[in-house]
């Protein structure tokens, strides 16, 4: 966003500095495994069309965010966005939903002319502490999410690293891992069997609502996004998968196609939350 916007007049005015979508195809994954789990970080229930999240600061500088329940608003105001256009994002008063302290994310711009961001003060009535990003500096599941967006937005370049990649076992695990800047790993072909396990118990039993994600990729593909306890996996449809684990810092796991994975990620596809 090139601007901010201002949604209100006076001391009660909200300059918009960017805005997020909480549904359960897209989400902040850094904050949660799946739909509900994000939603219930920030004290909303799960609705089927879900949320825009808008992140501002008052006249003060205190940062806030609202969420409001015209998702098809933020869409458009991410669109323009992506596309370098200016674009007026003014929520309607009536599509407010909730109005909470802080960031869950973190913003790297501030509104002109005001106090730099700063959590406003503790609300007595609710006791809610304002919201903060999760931290992301020390490995765990915020950052392994995180590495799964990573690869998931520059595929081409990750893929271009594993050329070599041996192809699977024939139960569908690699036999090769190699480090993300940390060098040379050992492989945990049980770590990634039990992704896959995992992965296909989805197929049979659905969990919560974006827990696995589809979106469009080139060649008619799709690029798939699962999570759960303790690890993500990160495939295309036409191609291998990448599997990241907590208990393993760092450590980015090719997985060969091999003769299962083609079929476990048609599955996965099949039942995935996709963009509307």
């Amino acid at each position: 966003m090139t601007a901010t916007e201002e949604t209100a007049t006076g001391e009660d005015a909200l300059f918009v500095l960017t805005a997020v979508l909480l549904t359960p195809a897209r989400f902040p994954s850094v904050l949660g495994d799946d739909y509900p789990e994000v939603c219930a970080a920030l004290g909303l229930a799960p609705g089927e069309e879900g949320y825009g999240l808008v992140l501002g600061q008052d006249g003060g500088g205190a940062r806030w965010t609202v969420a409001i329940d015209d998702v098809s608003l933020v869409a458009c105001a991410l669109a323009a966005w992506d596309c370098g256009m200016e674009y007026d994002l003014s929520p309607d008063e009536r599509s407010v939903v909730s109005v909470l302290p802080g960031w869950p994310l973190a913003v790297a711009v501030s509104a002109p002319g005001i106090p730099a961001p700063h959590d406003p003060p503790p609300d007595p009535e609710s006791g809610r502490r304002p919201l903060a990003p999760p931290d992301a500096e020390t490995w765990g599941p915020a950052q392994r999410r995180l590495g799964a967006d990573e690869i998931a937005l520059r595929w081409a370049v990750w893929r271009e690293q594993y050329e070599g990649a041996e192809e699977p076992a024939g139960d569908g695990t690699a036999e090769a891992a190699t480090g993300t800047g940390s060098g040379p790993a050992e492989p945990s072909n049980e770590g990634v069997r039990r992704v896959l396990r995992e992965a296909h118990a989805y197929v049979e039993s659905p969990p919560p609502p974006g827990r696995v994600r589809s979106a469009f990729a080139s060649d008619g593909a799709r690029t798939l996004r699962a999570d759960g306890p303790g690890w993500s996996l990160v495939a295309r449809t036409d191609d291998m998968a990448f599997v990241l684990l907590d208990d393993m810092p760092g450590d980015v796991i090719p997985v060969g196609r091999g003769p299962r994975l083609p079929g476990l990620l048609q599955a996965l596809d099949a039942m995935a939350a996709k963009p509307v």
